[in-house]
């Protein structure tokens, strides 16, 4: 993981030049972009394993880019963690919405930012079945990275992918927001629970009549069960 290529985009030299030093010292290799159209380039040329984005760039802002990375098949399942002095809620949907991965606020802590970009890293490294996984008119298949009901292809972010992944994996047990952080995030990753309905949200969303698979369980968290069980 140490030998990862992580892309840190922002206009401001000094994040770049504070955030590329602690991520050197913690054995990563890093390309650094001032705006949205270097770092689209170097993201085609050089193939990043993350990125780190900030939000707010003249011109063209990062969620701009990020949408433009989600739509395009060939980066449209980079990680990609936000930096961004935005930290109210609907800011943190706006970004989680447009297929950010994670979401960091400013100012933050170098030791914070790199244990997140483990996380992120050890999930897409992690969390790969060999057998697709049916349920009801349900299919998962984590090689080729496909989830369809019926024949028909389901569209969900990488993240709700994983998400579905662990509930597939974990069936008819509740699990907290906590534990849900802890294993589809992984550890040490200090993000706001809130980031789990989120999720949570938009899964169900994709999974579209499936929805009531993943089950609220007042004041315990989730659970993916075929059995409508009452909360």
């Amino acid at each position: 993981m140490t030998d990862a290529c992580i892309l840190i985009v922002d206009d401001e030299p000094a994040i770049r030049d504070m955030v590329a030093v602690a991520l050197e010292v913690a054995g990563f290799k890093c390309l650094r972009a001032e705006n949205a159209r270097t770092a689209y380039t170097l993201i085609i040329d050089e193939q990043p394993d993350l990125i780190l984005l900030d939000w707010m760039m003249p011109e063209t802002s990062g969620i701009e880019l990020l949408r433009r990375l989600r739509r395009d098949e060939l980066t449209s399942e980079v990680p990609v963690i936000l930096l961004t002095a935005k930290a109210e809620e609907d800011n943190l949907v706006q970004g989680l919405d447009a297929g950010a991965d994670d979401y960091v606020a400013k100012p933050f802590s170098p030791r914070e930012l790199i244990a997140r970009v483990r996380a992120l890293l050890r999930r897409r490294d992690l969390g790969r079945q060999e057998e697709p996984i049916r349920v009801q008119r349900l299919m998962y298949d984590p090689v080729s990275h496909y989830v369809s009901i019926d024949g028909v292809p389901a569209a969900m972010g990488p993240t709700e992918f994983r998400l579905l992944g662990f509930f597939l994996t974990h069936q008819d047990r509740v699990y907290s927001r906590d534990q849900i952080l802890n294993h589809v995030w992984g550890g040490n990753v200090y993000m706001d629970e809130r980031t789990v309905d989120v999720h949570i949200r938009r899964l169900r969303k994709a999974l579209g009549d499936h929805d009531k698979l993943v089950q609220t369980v007042r004041g315990a968290g989730y659970r993916f069960s075929e059995k409508l069980v009452g909360n």
